[in-house]
């Protein structure tokens, strides 16, 4: 599952256009984020998370490598999808943070929120 976030009315994806890449794994899924997360796009993720806590007991991996940039509305999806995971006996784990991911984590206090994965799992 593919999905991308056009910023314009042509239906044209721009440079940094977020897009999220949903695939299977033996504990659950991974969701690889490509471009830029932010206000414009996260409703992408938001929907994607959503679909992948859908069964209980499942590791939702957020493969980070390709994000460009993120603010506090991409930061506040993840957190809120932790919550929902946790309550449903769920886990969410990001995998190859960027620096700017990371450095907002800390900044934030959240850095303990999410167990870290140098990679996404095969």
């Amino acid at each position: 599952m593919e999905r991308r976030m056009p910023k314009n009315d042509d239906r044209t994806a721009e440079p940094g256009a977020l897009t999220v890449s949903a695939r299977p794994w033996v504990g659950g899924t991974v969701l690889a984020l490509h471009g830029e997360l932010d206000i414009d796009s996260v409703d992408l993720l938001r929907t994607a998370l959503d679909s992948a806590l859908v069964t209980a007991g499942t590791t939702v991996v957020i493969d980070c490598g390709d994000l460009e940039f993120c603010d506090s509305t991409g930061l506040n999806a993840m957190l809120r999808a932790r919550t929902v995971a946790d309550a449903g006996g769920s886990r969410i784990e990001l995998a190859r943070p960027r620096p700017l991911v990371l450095r907002m984590l800390e900044l934030t206090g959240a850095g303990d929120a999410f167990r870290i994965r140098d990679e996404p799992p095969a």
